[in-house]
């Protein structure tokens, strides 16, 4: 995303604006958010005055870098700058009310702290703002529009866009959820070693949602949206970077392996074409083999979790050259495991699938109807149509025809819809064959 400064007039050349332009535009996106992370932990986690301030220090630098050249630490001096433009928005603040001075006194009087620019410091204080955004005391919905708009930079508009929701409901959460963060006193720091296990779930849990979204998103017209996912998957690449750890690691294998797949989910004509019947010449061999190398490394760790182990059931897929020599001896064997560490409906109904795929339609169906007879996965689309699939292939018609039909009753992506009412008439027209 390019930052646009305000349009002032240039001493120098057409050409040589243009240079200065496009170097702080390539700053603004290699650095912004770091210097964004660095001015929010400055001013005691204002994100609002820390928005100003880089915008501040953005427009100032488009002023002054043609005039004084490029600094030897872009980062440095923005960092630098917007402390300044915040000192002065704190000190005009403090002629009416006394206690934003005790603020101003304290971020100094303009000298900027050697460890405001430390390498270290600067990772720490990306943590913190990731940590600090995906903090379990706020909604779900409010952690993925403050991460989106803080760690990766999207506009409301963006974002809105992306969910399919309105500009002013993302505005309207990321306002709350700054409140809630300043109201609550939620500090901006990453999380002690005995907290980190609950908190680095709820950042996983984040991105995983943001990616969700990209990959098959919930509705609309689209099946995916590669620029959601590509950003979850930027994400995955920062905490990896930050924070190695295994479940971390096996994230990221999961969203790579998964991506692998794009240019092969949908036909020319954008329907949905499914992993049996996928070109496995389209999938991207080099993410396949960076995600492979991550879950190797997240599970030799032996600290397996659920990321790391759906990564391993995804790895299965991409190793095997076509549908029919898939392991699904070894899938099962890892949803048994999933099933033990992280328990779950949706987990469940994989499994169930997978063990049609090994045992035959019959002892999948089974498990399928018992999922959906205790009242779990009632209003789950995927649910249903799975229990189409598996009677469609054990000749029960009628059945099939009723979970296809309840299918896409619950269905909301337009992909999805149009495959199930292809199967529905591939039903009728057998039917009509056969009478």
């Amino acid at each position: 995303m390019a930052w646009s400064g305000d349009d002032r007039e240039q001493p120098l050349g057409t050409a040589e604006a243009g240079r200065i332009r496009e170097a702080v535009e390539s700053v603004y996106r290699t650095e912004s958010r770091r210097v964004l992370a660095t001015l929010i932990r400055l001013l005691g986690g204002d994100f609002d005055l820390a928005e100003e301030a880089l915008h501040d220090a953005f427009a100032a630098a488009l002023d002054r870098w043609p005039r004084d050249g490029l600094p030897a630490n872009p980062r440095a001096w923005l960092v630098s700058a917007g402390r300044f433009r915040a000192i002065d928005v704190l000190r005009r603040r403090a002629r009416f009310d006394a206690s934003v001075a005790d603020v101003a006194d304290r971020l100094g009087d303009g000298v900027t702290q050697p460890e405001a620019h430390d390498d270290e410091t600067i990772v720490d204080d990306r943590l913190r703002l990731v940590f600090t955004c995906c903090h379990p005391a706020l909604p779900a919905h409010a952690r993925v529009a403050l991460t989106l708009r803080e760690v990766c930079g999207l506009t409301t508009e963006e974002i809105a866009s992306a969910f399919l929701t309105g500009a002013p409901t993302v505005a309207q959460r990321i306002v709350r959820a700054k409140a809630k963060i300043r109201d609550a006193g939620i500090p901006y720091r990453v999380p002690e070693p005995a907290e980190l296990p609950e908190r680095l779930d709820a950042v996983l849990q984040v991105v995983y949602l943001v990616f969700n979204e990209g990959y098959s998103a919930s509705s609309g017209e689209s099946l995916t949206r590669p620029d959601l996912s590509g950003e979850a998957i930027r994400l995955g690449r920062l905490l990896v970077e930050l924070l190695p750890e295994p479940e971390v690691r096996g994230l990221l294998a999961l969203m790579l392996l998964h991506e692998s797949r794009r240019a092969a989910r949908t036909s020319e004509d954008g329907e949905i074409v499914l992993l049996e019947g996928q070109d496995r010449a389209l999938w991207d061999r080099e993410l396949i083999a960076e995600g492979r190398a991550l879950v190797e490394r997240a599970l030799s760790s032996g600290r397996i979790g659920p990321y790391a182990l759906q990564a391993a059931i995804s790895a299965v897929h991409a190793e095997s050259p076509d549908a029919a020599s898939t392991d699904w001896s070894q899938i099962v064997g890892l949803y048994d495991v999933l099933a033990r560490i992280a328990p779950s409906p949706v987990v469940e109904l994989n499994r169930a699938v997978a063990v049609a795929m090994r045992d035959g339609p019959a002892a999948g169906l089974a498990r399928v109807d018992a999922i959906l007879d205790r009242g779990d996965l009632a209003d789950y689309h995927l649910a249903h149509s799975a229990r189409a699939e598996l009677c469609r292939r054990l000749g029960r018609t009628a059945d099939a025809r009723a979970a296809y039909r309840r299918a896409l009753e619950l269905a909301r992506q337009e992909p999805e819809r149009r495959l199930l009412e292809r199967r529905l008439a591939d039903l009728a027209a057998g039917a009509a064959r056969a009478g």
